[in-house]
């Protein structure tokens, strides 16, 4: 098994194993949130950058462990911002 520096980009099933997820949740997520924004490449394959990771996780976090809703996360991605609701999800 290959293992993946920091920076590397992710295919869709290794972010979906990685935050325990299916990928239609990921490919879902990406109709609702517009900042998730995968590189597509050569027949559609999903490339996620380091970003993209965090900011799913954020999401993750906000929706299954803060009890917010897609709509209340879409408010505050607009309001506060990718790099703060990204930040507010690794608080304590």
């Amino acid at each position: 098994m290959t293992v993946k520096t920091d920076g590397a980009f992710r295919t869709i099933g290794e972010v979906a194993e990685s935050l325990d997820l299916p990928p239609h949740v990921l490919r879902f997520w990406e109709t609702r949130f517009s900042e998730i924004e995968p590189v597509k490449r050569a027949g559609g394959r999903r490339y996620y950058r380091p970003r993209d990771v965090e900011l799913v996780a954020a999401i993750r976090h906000l929706l299954y462990g803060r009890g917010y809703t897609i709509k209340g996360v879409q408010r505050l991605l607009r309001e506060q911002g990718v790099r703060a609701v990204i930040e507010s999800a690794r608080g304590p």
